[in-house]
């Protein structure tokens, strides 16, 4: 994935970006609730396999990407393999254990980077079944897909660090 996201335009992976990232908050629209006065802080994550980072924005329930050397301030950050970020996004993944096996590092302010982790463990959010609902007709087909290749990435993440 990492070298066509060197060749692909921001804006475009920004677009498809915030469309994922829209959709995800419509069928979440509590998922940044819980955390009250860390709901301000910019959140960091750095895909260690990729060119680009993200940047959430809760308050303003916006995302931004950008190339690494290009990458904002943040308040916390969490830097780890694709994957594996998207493993804890969803839950599926044990953030505890993945920290503690250096596969994760996070730095800047721990505790708003614990209450996001909090406020994801409650919204059980399923990426295959959000970015299928976004296929229309073809949305079975998209969310088995990606339901698979989540099933097997994961099966493999997790014998690496297990």
């Amino acid at each position: 994935m990492a070298v066509p996201l060197r060749l692909i335009p921001i804006p475009a992976i920004e677009r498809a970006t915030r469309l994922v990232f829209s959709h995800v908050m419509a069928r979440h629209p509590g998922l940044f609730d819980r955390l009250g006065d860390y709901a301000d802080k910019r959140y960091g994550f750095i895909p260690s396999d990729l060119p680009v980072g993200f940047l959430v924005e809760p308050a303003k329930a916006r995302i931004s990407v950008h190339r690494k050397p290009d990458l904002p301030s943040t308040d916390t950050a969490v830097t780890g393999g694709f994957v594996l970020l998207l493993g804890l996004l969803e839950g599926r993944l044990d953030g505890d254990a993945v920290f503690f096996s250096r596969d994760l590092t996070v730095i800047g302010d721990m505790e708003a980077m614990l209450a996001l982790r909090n406020a994801l463990d409650d919204c059980n959010i399923d990426l295959p079944s959000d970015i299928g609902s976004l296929a229309g007709p073809f949305a079975p087909l998209v969310r088995r897909a990606a339901s698979e290749i989540r099933s097997r990435v994961l099966a493999r993440e997790a014998g690496q660090w297990n």
